[in-house]
């Protein structure tokens, strides 16, 4: 099994809304995802704690696929680059880590 977790850093404002909507609008969209995409063993999106630092990042994805390879078919599927699109336009920073457990 693989683990792929990918933290996000947003923008105050980005798209017209602010940071707590897209916060919103981020984990329905990647939460979304499970739906269309099989090969998603598991995808849980958590935003930082309202009282936790400010320098912390965002939001956390939590996935899981069965290999590097299905992983690699999640990130290349259609509805996952348009949901990277978006998050593109509201992100300043990316961080993402994957490891077999």
């Amino acid at each position: 099994m693989i683990k792929h977790l990918v933290f996000f850093k947003l923008d105050g404002e980005a798209e017209g809304n602010a940071k707590t909507e897209n916060i919103l609008l981020v984990k329905e969209k990647l939460e979304a995802l499970k739906k269309v995409i099989p090969v998603i063993r598991k995808i849980e999106v958590f935003p930082n704690h309202p009282q936790a630092s400010s320098e912390n990042y965002d939001i956390v994805l939590d996935s899981e696929f069965d290999s590097l390879e299905d992983l690699k078919i999640y990130a290349e599927h259609p509805e996952h680059l348009k949901v990277g699109e978006f998050i593109a336009k509201v992100r300043i920073g990316r961080a993402a880590i994957d490891y077999e457990f």
